[in-house]
């Protein structure tokens, strides 16, 4: 019970934080809008859905770096250090998570309703799957992010030791999402789904569960 408060306590602050400064999300929109109205001029000759499928991704992918890595990476020592006076390392980590996949969930969706609303002949066949790939996709990108953002917070170059911690592994979560829309876009049968579906949701429980364990230490440090 004392876990739920501090999660829901520090979720209150971030979105306060966000709703004073409107800096996360105005900087992510107004990068998701221009550059994909940049894709639309650059190739509005291509036809095929499967490049702009893999634009699509290519897009949200730095969106969610430019939204998510600075949830640690931007704080003061000062707001660590109230923090950490103020919850547990496993709420604040927690409080972090879910406030970063919100965060993405709304910002894909409208990436996504623009998206299709440029690339007018874009829409998948299957726009439910397509829609479940952008959840997991935000999902995925967010509890990355989130734990590699908390490790490069206690280093000294941050930048580049998120690159490095992040690569390997959200390259294969970038290609588990790419081959799911590639499905929806398609109009294949949600049984030839399941496989990444479910590789998704066990990436996301084993990063979970590892950010779970490491963070703490990290936060004593």
């Amino acid at each position: 019970m004392q876990l739920a408060k501090e999660v829901k306590y520090l979720i209150h602050k971030e979105v306060l934080l966000e709703w004073r400064s409107k800096y996360t999300i105005n900087g992510v929109l107004l990068y998701v809008v221009s550059t994909i109205f940049t894709c639309y001029l650059s190739f509005i000759s291509l036809g095929d859905k499967l490049t702009w499928n893999a634009l699509f991704w290519i897009i949200m992918l730095f969106a969610s770096i430019n939204g998510v890595s600075k949830s640690f990476l931007q704080e003061t020592k000062g707001q660590q250090l109230y923090s950490y006076i103020l919850a547990s390392p496993t709420a604040v980590l927690i409080s972090k998570t879910v406030y970063n996949t919100l965060l993405m969930l709304v910002l894909t969706t409208i990436a996504l309703g623009f998206y299709t609303l440029v690339f007018d002949s874009f829409t998948p066949p299957d726009m439910v799957l397509y829609y479940v790939a952008v959840v997991l996709g935000s999902v995925s990108f967010s509890t990355v992010f989130t734990m590699v953002s908390a490790i490069a917070s206690k280093a000294g170059n941050g930048g580049m030791l998120m690159a490095i911690l992040s690569f390997p592994i959200i390259i294969p979560v970038l290609i588990l999402l790419i081959k799911l829309a590639k499905n929806a876009v398609d109009g294949l049968p949600w049984e030839n789904s399941y496989d990444e579906i479910a590789m998704l949701l066990v990436v996301n429980v084993l990063m979970v569960a590892t950010s779970l364990l490491l963070f703490p230490y990290l936060w004593r440090d």
